[in-house]
């Protein structure tokens, strides 16, 4: 079991906790996951990973309530505890030893993107964050992730904070304006992902997404994370969970996230009903 120590609301669906987990932070990498359970009756969910700390020993999740089993950990209060998180899982972003890289996240997936700028920044590379949400309190994370950042670049869909759009269309501006960046990688939900291999494609920028939304097992067994990367077939949570945008099969990915949508669907109805009773 892992103890929840700590937790924060960065959202009303957002949630921080950190946990204590040793001998996970002191193996953990930017870009890996852990797989955590929250009861005997509960699914398997994978989560990367947004913070870790070998001396205090804890990791931190970012987990935001999409479905029954999100909803669950999101209800955990600190001193409770976790039945299972294992890990770290999956390869570590393949992160260069210098150059001028651009991270991009969707929503949540700027908790995923903070880890690696600061990997980044501590070994002298340029770092750009593009980050994006509907609204500009629904940005999280915006004070560490600039910290860590050489420039950062907020994104709402209603224009209530920085750029007016996209993120995939803030990173097309500055590709347009001249920026040389040498790297790109992103992370959050699958269209954006999609959006950004587009964008930056025509540049021949060096792109890398996270396959993250489509794992389930994150051990390759179930193989529910199949995926064709420049014609190969992949596994997401272990040949990944980050690869050559501009080489995966998005329209396949695409497919692959949507396949469990009525049985997530079917397992809120209880709790709809129960709480509208």
């Amino acid at each position: 079991m892992a103890t929840i120590l700590d937790r924060l609301e960065l959202t009303p669906v957002t949630k921080l906790f950190v946990v204590d987990a040793p001998l996970v932070a002191r193996h953990a990498q930017p870009g890996q996951f852990v797989i955590v359970r929250v009861n005997d009756h509960g699914e398997r969910v994978p989560i990367s990973l947004t913070d870790f700390d070998v001396a205090a020993g804890t990791v931190t999740l970012v987990i935001q309530e999409v479905g029954k089993t999100s909803g669950l950990l999101c209800a955990l209060e600190p001193g409770e505890q976790l039945l299972d998180l294992v890990g770290p899982l999956g390869c570590p972003a393949p992160l260069p030893e210098e150059g001028d890289v651009v991270l991009v996240g969707g929503g949540f997936g700027a908790g995923a993107v903070y880890p690696i700028a600061r990997e980044l920044r501590r070994r002298g590379v340029h770092v750009t964050s593009v980050v994006g949400a509907r609204t500009a309190e629904l940005l999280i994370l915006q004070e560490l992730l600039a910290g860590e950042s050489d420039a950062y670049e907020p994104c709402t869909d209603d224009g209530s904070l920085g750029f007016h759009g996209f993120t995939a269309a803030r990173l097309d501006e500055l590709l347009a304006g001249g920026a040389a960046f040498t790297h790109c990688f992103a992370v959050g939900p699958m269209p954006m992902m999609r959006a950004v291999a587009g964008t930056t494609r025509p540049y021949g920028l060096a792109t890398f997404v996270s396959l993250d939304p489509i794992m389930l097992d994150g051990t390759g067994m179930c193989g529910a994370c199949r995926i064709s990367v420049g014609g190969e077939t992949k596994f997401a949570c272990v040949d990944g969970p980050f690869f050559d945008a501009h080489l995966v099969d998005f329209d396949e990915a695409v497919v692959r996230s949507k396949m469990y949508v009525d049985e997530e669907r079917r397992a809120l109805e209880p709790t709809v009903a129960g709480a509208e009773a």
